[in-house]
Formats: structure tokens, sequence, C-alpha cells
């Protein structure tokens, strides 16, 4: 019978690295009018028709990705010209929410439609390896990635819904209204609204401080 060797080292073991180390985590902020500036300028400067339109649509839809990367050419074109107001029914909620398209977008995406053609039942943002398809909600992703790193802002701390938030967080701002942001969020309670823009007491505080009565 062999001793038992109580001095033998411990197997060697890795030290345990936080899986979200060096990471951003968290909501996604919006982006500022600026950084949405420098984006569309890049994508101008870049002849990228495709990525301008989906940008701007991005914006001014508020639309999730999902919802997004779906849109048909029918659904925001009419009589050869782009809508002045949208209604998608979103895939989470199984409820429908409208949206307007600014003339900035109209513009780029009549642009982008005049390259891609296609029919109204069509998707307007079509894959490129999926002849049926349309591009992939990981590939929008991606795209946002490229967009806000060539303006110098850092990919891990802006994504998709960065653009969702993008425009009712300037709404949000200027006129305290949750209840015009929910509807133009299309989300069913107030409170996920709450939690989505992040407000506080602290913005509670400074709208009530702006208001004399």
């Amino acid at each position: 019978m062999h001793p038992t060797n109580k001095s033998a080292p411990l197997p060697h073991t890795r030290p345990v690295v936080p899986w979200n180390k060096g990471r951003f985590v968290g909501p996604k902020p919006p982006l500022k009018p600026k950084q949405v500036w420098a984006i569309r300028l890049f994508l101008q400067r870049e002849q990228r028709v495709r990525d301008l339109a989906m940008f701007d649509l991005a914006v001014d839809s508020k639309l999730r990705g999902c919802d997004l990367v779906k849109l048909k050419i029918g659904e925001v074109v009419v009589n050869a010209g782009a809508r002045q107001r949208a209604t998608v029914v979103q895939q989470k909620t199984g409820k429908p929410v409208q949206f307007e398209l600014t003339e900035q977008t109209r513009d780029s995406l009549i642009a982008w439609l005049e390259v891609r053609g296609g029919s109204l039942d069509e998707f307007v943002f079509p894959s490129r390896v999926d002849c049926d398809g349309h591009v992939s909600t990981r590939q929008y992703a991606r795209l946002v990635g490229e967009w806000v790193g060539a303006t110098g802002l850092s990919p891990s701390a802006y994504g998709t819904h960065s653009l969702r938030r993008t425009k009712v967080a300037l709404i949000y701002k200027r006129t305290g209204n949750l209840r015009a942001v929910q509807i133009l969020l299309g989300h069913t309670k107030l409170e996920s609204t709450v939690r989505y823009l992040g407000v506080d007491a602290e913005d509670a505080l400074t709208l009530s401080e702006a208001t004399e009565i």
C-alpha cells in the first residue's frame, strides 16, 4: 500500500474572467443629432445608398431590428413615391405601430429603391444570399457596428436599439411626453417605456423644476 502524498500540488486552474469584462453592459444609448449627421455624411460620402436608406428608416421608424429588416416595399411606398406615414404590425406584440418618414428618409429610400427595383410585395432590403429573403437581424447589427465605428464611436457601446431610441429620446427630452413616446415605440405598457428610456427620479424632478404655476 503506497502512502498518500498529501503535499501533491493541486491541478492548475485558470483565473475566472467575467464574460462581460471590457464590454459595454446595459441599455445602448441613443445617438445624438450630431452623431446621426456624422453617420449620414459617412454613408453619403461612401455612396452606400442601401445603408443610408436603412439608417434613415431605422431612425424614423423606431422599429425593432426584426421588424425593420422585414419591411416590404408596399409598406413604405405608394403611387411611385415614399409614404409620409406607414403602419407595421410588430412581430413582438402582434399590434400595429405607425411611424413617419421625413423628407430626408423619403429621399434616401427612393434613391435606394431606384437602384434596387422590385415589386411592392418584395422586401425593401433583400438578402444577398437568399433571393427570396431579407437582410438578417445579425447582418443589420453588423452594419450598425460599421456605421458607428466609421464615425469614431465605439461599436460595443452602440447597437440597433440605439437607433430605435434616438428619436424618442430627443422627443422625451424636448417634451417630457411619455405617452407620446409609448405610442411611437408601440409599447403596450407605460412602465416598459419608462424602463426603455431609463427615466428616473432625476428626470422627473428636472421636468418639474422647469414647470411654473
